[in-house]
Formats: C-alpha cells, sequence, structure tokens
C-alpha cells in the first residue's frame, strides 16, 4: 500500500513539474502596428479626425502610435523616422505642406516600411515613396463651392459679385486644389471678380484678422466671402457684425468642412453655403493599411463621399455631425 502511494506522490510531483516548465502563454502581437503622425490640432476638422482614427484603430485591432506635429513639418519627418526605427508595419501621416518629403519617405521605402498619406497629398519626384493617398477630392470641393455661388447669383438675378477670399496654409494641399477649382469654375463667369485673396492659415484666430483687413479696405464693396475652412469662417463672423454688417444677408458666405458649430450657423442663415469636408477617414485608412501589409492591391487614391449643404435647404433632419 505505501509502495502504491508512493508511485502516485511521484507521479503527482512529475505532472507539476511538466506543468510548470511549460512556456509561458505570450500576448497576442497586434494584426498591424500603424505608425500616424497628425500635422496639429488646429480646427474641428483636424480634432475630429484625430479621434475618428483613435477609435477606428481600437475596433480594428490596430496599434496604433499617434504623433501630433503640432503644425511643423520638422517634428512630422521625426516623427516618421521615429516609426522605421520602431519598424512599423505601415506608416501614414497628413502632410502639413506639400514639398520637401523626398528623402525621409525615401528612408522609410528603404526601410520596407510602405506609407499612406490622409487628408493631404505631397509632391515627390518618385512616386512610389507612397502607396495610397486618402482624403477628400480638394479640387471638387471649390468647384462645389462655385456652383453654388453661380446658383445662388442666378436666383438673385446679380451681375456683379464682388469675392474676397481667405485661403488656407500657404502651399498646402487643401489651399492649391480649393482655390484652383473655384477660380477654373467662374472663369468665364463675367459677374465674379476678385478683390483679393489673403493667407487665414486654416486657423480660427487668422479668419478673424483677415476679414478685418478686407473689411478695412473694401468695406461694403464685398459681397462674397469665399473661406477655405470652417474655422477661419468662425474667425471672420464676428468681426463682420460687430463692422455692422448681417452675415448670410449683406455678404454670402461659403465655407469647407461641415462641423457642428458651423452647420448650426448655416441653419441660422449666417452662413449660405458650407461644402463638406469629412475627417471621418478612420474606417479607410485600417482597411487600407491591413491590406497593404497583406501585400494585396489598392487603390492609389481613394475619396470619401461628399456633399454641399446650403440654407436654403431643409436642415431639420441632418444629423449630428460628430466633429
Amino acid at each position: 500500500m505505501k509502495a502504491k502511494l508512493r508511485v502516485v506522490a511521484v507521479l503527482l510531483l512529475c505532472c507539476a513539474f511538466l506543468c510548470g516548465c511549460q512556456p509561458k502563454q505570450q500576448a497576442a502581437e497586434p494584426a498591424l502596428v500603424l505608425g500616424f503622425s497628425q500635422l496639429g490640432s488646429e480646427s474641428s476638422f483636424r480634432i475630429g479626425n484625430t479621434k475618428d482614427i483613435e477609435e477606428k484603430a481600437k475596433a480594428y485591432g490596430v496599434s496604433l502610435m499617434m504623433d501630433n506635429a503640432n503644425q511643423k513639418q520638422e517634428n512630422q519627418i521625426n516623427a516618421i523616422r521615429r516609426f522605421i526605427a520602431y519598424r512599423v508595419d505601415v506608416i501614414a501621416f497628413s502632410p502639413i505642406v506639400e514639398e520637401g518629403w523626398d528623402n525621409v519617405l525615401t528612408e522609410a521605402k528603404q526601410a520596407g516600411i510602405p506609407v499612406i498619406l490622409v487628408d493631404r497629398t505631397v509632391k515627390t519626384s518618385d512616386d512610389s515613396l507612397y502607396i495610397s493617398q486618402i482624403g477628400a477630392d480638394f479640387y471638387r470641393e471649390g468647384v462645389m463651392a462655385a456652383e453654388y455661388l453661380t446658383k445662388k447669383a442666378d436666383e438673385l438675378g446679380k451681375d456683379k459679385l464682388r469675392i474676397v477670399e481667405i485661403t488656407g496654409t500657404e502651399n498646402s494641399t487643401p489651399m492649391k486644389q480649393r482655390h484652383e477649382g473655384f477660380w477654373d469654375t467662374v472663369a468665364n463667369d463675367s459677374r465674379m471678380e476678385l478683390l483679393e485673396s489673403v493667407n487665414g492659415d486654416f486657423l480660427r484666430s487668422r479668419g478673424a484678422e483677415c476679414i478685418r483687413y478686407l473689411l478695412e479696405k473694401y468695406g461694403n464693396q464685398i459681397d462674397v466671402i469665399f473661406s477655405h475652412n470652417d474655422e477661419m469662417t468662425l474667425g471672420a463672423l464676428p468681426e463682420i457684425e460687430q463692422a455692422g454688417y448681417t452675415p448670410g444677408q449683406d455678404m454670402i458666405l461659403i465655407s469647407i468642412d461641415g462641423g457642428q458649430e458651423a452647420i448650426d450657423l448655416l441653419k441660422e442663415g449666417k452662413i449660405n453655403c458650407i461644402v463638406e469636408c469629412t475627417p471621418m477617414l478612420g474606417s479607410l485608412l485600417m482597411e487600407t493599411a491591413q491590406a497593404v501589409k497583406e501585400g494585396k492591391p489598392v487603390n492609389r487614391v481613394i475619396h470619401p463621399v461628399e456633399r454641399a449643404f446650403s440654407s436654403d435647404e431643409d436642415l431639420s433632419v441632418l444629423p449630428p455631425r460628430g466633429y
């Protein structure tokens, strides 16, 4: 009996030893490690874009390394180099300007790390330095803004509309393409006259400064204000009212983005038209990055579906914008 008990005890000890020697189960590695450099947090669009990317990364099981460049190209370049050193699977970034990326993108290519552009694009001597660009059709946004103004001029029976333009960051993709889309569309319309374009850098404070300058220079000559984003429009509105004008009536206001604060003012009639530029690009980014990692083909350019909103239409059924 004792011999049997000794055998059982030995067997139990062996089992315990074998179980104890089993290697610990490693935590599952993420399916994708994505390094993303955001250009800043200058607007509700940018904040909404960052939030959407963070939320979609969690939903898709993506390990996200997020960096905020605070409006400086050198910060983005440094962030991309950190992503390369970390050996992320895919790098994505929203370039603050179009030029000056060849060196760092060449480094990413040499490291075998694919790059996706988000929201904006770059000018490069080698198109293979990035795989895909996800973002709005900025040229089409300018076209939609001009199409609205043409229709509005017809409705009002105007034979002359004098326009001031508050543009975005100089040499940025949206600034260039929104300007080109707008003015290409009205190029043959003799009613449209540009008084002046000024750079508002996509900032609310700069929008206020720009419209103060334009009102002091042109006053009631201004018929139309075409602003390249909501933040600059929101900065301009109090200045217009303080100068004694009624926005949306004395002057036609056209903006781009479609954030909630601007949409609320559109409903009040203080803004006449807003062209949508959605920041909700997270799902497109995660799906594209995953496809790139798996070696699947992706489209070179991916645009979300966008539209224009007018104060002349019923906006009561428009759901909350989320940014």
